[in-house]
C-alpha cells in the first residue's frame, strides 16, 4: 500500500472514531440542561414497557430523566408485557407511583396487546388504564417452577456434590426431588407475594379484596371484560390515551408534542462491542444439542447446555408472568 493510501486510510479511521465518540457522548448524555433544551413547551411523555420484565432499567432511566422536567405535563405508559420477575415488577409500580406523586403529573397506561401479571402490577400505579376490546389483561397471581432433572443428569453422567450450611440452602435444586417441608416453604412465600399483588390491585382499583380474589386466580380476560369488571377504565387506543392525558392538564390537540425518548443513535464504537441488553435464554446451538446427545461434551458443558434447553436458569424464583412466555 502506498504512503498516500495509508495516510488517507488512517485519516478516515481517525475521523470515524471521532464521530463515534461524539455520537456516544450525545447518546449517553444525561445532563438535565441538555434535556431541557431539546424539549418543546408542552410535552406528553411516552414510555414503553415491552416484553418480559427482568430489570426495567431503561424504562426507569427515562422515567427519572424526563418526569421531573417542567415541559413534561403528563405521562403515557404503553405496556405490552406478559409480566416477569416479582421484584422488578414491583419496582416499576413503586417508581411510577413515586414519579406521579412527586411531580404531580397524570399518568395514563394503555395496552392494545398484552398487559398481564407483572405488567398489570406495574399499571396499578397509573391514574387510568386504557385497553383495546381484545387486549389480554389480568393474570393476577404468582408462579414458581422447578425441574427435577435427576434422571437426565444421571444419563448424561453428570454428578453434582452439594455442601451446604442449612437444610434449605439448596432448596429447589434440579438434582433431586423436593421435600415436603421445602414445598411448604415455597408455597408460603408464593402466598405472601400473591397477597401483596391482590391487595395492590384492590387498593389501586378501589375494589373490595373479596371481589378481586374471585378473579385473581391467574386467569386472563379481554379488555372489554376488564372494563366491565373495573379492572381497567376504558376502551381506546394509544391516541385516545394521549388525549386523555392532555385533557387532564388542559391541553388541546395542537398545544402539545408527544415525547418519545430514543435509545441513542448507533455509534461507530458500538460496532465493536457486544449487545448484552437481552436475556440470552436460547443461546444453545443445534451443534451443541447434537454434541450433548452424542456424549461429546464435557460434564460442565453438558450441564450448561441442559440448563439452556430446559430453561432452568429462570426457575426457582417467584415470577409474575403468564406461563409459556419463556419459550
Amino acid at each position: 500500500m502506498s504512503l498516500r493510501k495509508k495516510i488517507v486510510l488512517g485519516a478516515f479511521i481517525g475521523f470515524a472514531i471521532f464521530l463515534g465518540y461524539r455520537g456516544y457522548k450525545v447518546a449517553t448524555s444525561t445532563d438535565s440542561d441538555e434535556t431541557s433544551l431539546s424539549l418543546h413547551k408542552n410535552e406528553i411523555l411516552h414510555l414503553e414497557i415491552n416484553g418480559v420484565i427482568m430489570n426495567g432499567k431503561k424504562f426507569l432511566s427515562n422515567l427519572k430523566k424526563y418526569a421531573g422536567e417542567d415541559a413534561v405535563k403528563a405521562i403515557v405508559i404503553e405496556i405490552n408485557s406478559p409480566g416477569g420477575a416479582v421484584g422488578p415488577s414491583q419496582e416499576l409500580f413503586m417508581e411510577i407511583k413515586r414519579a406521579k406523586e412527586e411531580h404531580n403529573k397524570p399518568v395514563i397506561c394503555v395496552s392494545t396487546g398484552l398487559i398481564a401479571s407483572g405488567g398489570y402490577y406495574a399499571a396499578m400505579a397509573c391514574d387510568q388504564i386504557i385497553v383495546a376490546p381484545g387486549t389480554m389483561i389480568g393474570s393476577i397471581g404468582v408462579i414458581m417452577e422447578f425441574a427435577n432433572l435427576e434422571d437426565l443428569y444421571s444419563w448424561a453422567k453428570v454428578k453434582r456434590y452439594t455442601i451446604k450450611s442449612g437444610k434449605f440452602k439448596d432448596s429447589g435444586s434440579e438434582f433431586r426431588a423436593m421435600r415436603d417441608d421445602e414445598r411448604k416453604l415455597f408455597q408460603d412465600m408464593i402466598d405472601e407475594v400473591y397477597s401483596q399483588f391482590r391487595n395492590t390491585v384492590a387498593e389501586s382499583r378501589k375494589l373490595d379484596v373479596s371481589f378481586v380474589t374471585q378473579y385473581a386466580d391467574g386467569r386472563v380476560m379481554t379488555g372489554a371484560k376488564a372494563v366491565e369488571l373495573k379492572f381497567a377504565d376504558g376502551i381506546g387506543t394509544f391516541e385516545d390515551a394521549v388525549r386523555i392525558a392532555a385533557d387532564k392538564v388542559g391541553l388541546k390537540k395542537d398545544d402539545y408534542h408527544v415525547l418519545r425518548p430514543h435509545r441513542g443513535r448507533p455509534t461507530f464504537m458500538s460496532l465493536f462491542t457486544d449487545n448484552d441488553d437481552d436475556d440470552d435464554l436460547n443461546s444453545i446451538t443445534k451443534a451443541d444439542l447434537k454434541a450433548v446427545l452424542k456424549g461429546e461434551m464435557s460434564g460442565q458443558a453438558v450441564e450448561q447446555a441442559l440448563k439452556t434447553v430446559f430453561k432452568t436458569q429462570t426457575l426457582n424464583q417467584p415470577m409474575m408472568i403468564m406461563p409459556g412466555y419463556w419459550e
